[in-house]
C-alpha cells in the first residue's frame, strides 16, 4: 500500500482515501481485490482506528469500495452515474478510475436514416462513426457507438480517443460547447460482438442509453448509443417539489 503525504489542512483520513486511489487508478489494486482491514490501514497510516473507520465508510458511500459482511473490504466494480451529461472520462474520474478506451472502428457511412433524421441532416446523409469499447482500469465497462455529420467537426479526424474525451476533444478542438442530451433508456440483450467485447456471456442484459447531444446553439451534433454492462451503472435522481 503507497503512503501519501498530508497537505496543510487536509484531514487525516484523506492521506489513506488517496492512496487507496492511487493504488486503484494504477491498477495494483483491482475490482474484487480486498483492501488492507481498517486496523492495518491505521498502523500504515499512523492514524487512529476510528479515522481508518471513516475513510473506507467514505470510500464505500462513494461506490470506490464495497463492504462484504464477515469477509472484508474490497474494490468495488466501477459504476457510471447518468444524473449529469458527462463525458465517459468524467464519470470514471469522479469515482476515481482511469477511463480509456479501445477504438474498434472509425469510418464514414451511409444509410443511417434515423440518425440523419436525429441529427436534422438530410436522409441518407454521409456520416462518420466511432466505434469504441469502454474501460474503467482494465475491465470494459460499455460498447459505445457515436455518430455525427461527416462534414462537420472536422479535426475529429486527427484526434487519438483512445486515452482522451470525446467531449472534451469537440469543444476544444472543434469549438463546439456542448450543452444537454435527449436520452431514450431501456434494456437490450448482448450479441456476440458485444459478448465478445465485454466479456460477458450471448443475451447478456445490457443498459442501453441512446443521446441526441446538443450544443449550446440547440444544434443537434452528436448521436451516441451505450450498451452499458448490468450490475456496472447507477442511476441517481433528484426529484424536487
Amino acid at each position: 500500500m503507497i503512503k501519501t503525504r498530508i497537505r496543510d489542512g487536509e484531514p487525516a483520513y484523506r492521506k489513506i482515501q488517496n492512496a487507496i486511489r492511487l493504488e486503484i487508478e494504477s491498477s495494483r489494486l483491482k475490482p474484487g481485490d480486498p483492501i488492507p482491514s481498517e486496523r492495518d490501514l491505521a498502523k500504515i497510516h499512523h492514524v487512529s482506528l476510528m479515522t481508518a473507520r471513516h475513510a473506507v465508510s467514505e470510500l464505500a458511500r462513494d461506490g470506490v469500495v464495497e463492504r462484504r459482511h464477515g469477509a472484508g473490504t474490497f474494490v468495488a466494480p466501477p459504476k457510471v452515474h447518468f444524473n449529469k451529461l458527462l463525458a465517459y472520462t468524467e464519470q470514471m474520474a469522479s469515482v476515481g478510475f482511469i477511463a480509456h478506451s479501445r477504438i474498434i472502428s472509425r469510418e464514414v457511412v451511409s444509410g443511417e436514416y434515423e440518425i440523419a433524421a436525429r441529427l436534422g441532416v438530410p436522409s441518407g446523409s454521409p456520416l462518420a462513426r466511432l466505434e469504441r469499447v469502454r474501460l474503467a482500469g482494465d475491465e470494459p465497462v460499455a460498447f459505445e457507438i457515436c455518430c455525427w455529420p461527416a462534414g462537420e467537426l472536422q479535426p475529429l479526424k486527427d484526434v487519438p480517443l483512445e486515452h482522451s474525451s470525446l467531449f472534451a476533444a469537440i469543444e476544444n478542438t472543434c469549438g463546439v460547447r456542448l450543452a444537454y442530451a435527449d436520452e431514450e433508456i431501456d434494456v437490450t440483450s448482448a450479441d456476440s460482438q458485444m459478448a465478445d467485447l465485454l466479456n460477458i456471456a450471448r443475451g447478456a442484459p445490457l443498459l442501453r442509453i441512446r443521446q441526441v447531444i446538443f450544443s449550446t446553439t440547440g444544434k443537434a451534433t452528436l448521436y451516441v448509443t451505450g450498451f452499458y454492462r448490468s450490475g456496472r451503472h447507477t442511476l441517481r435522481v433528484r426529484r424536487f417539489r
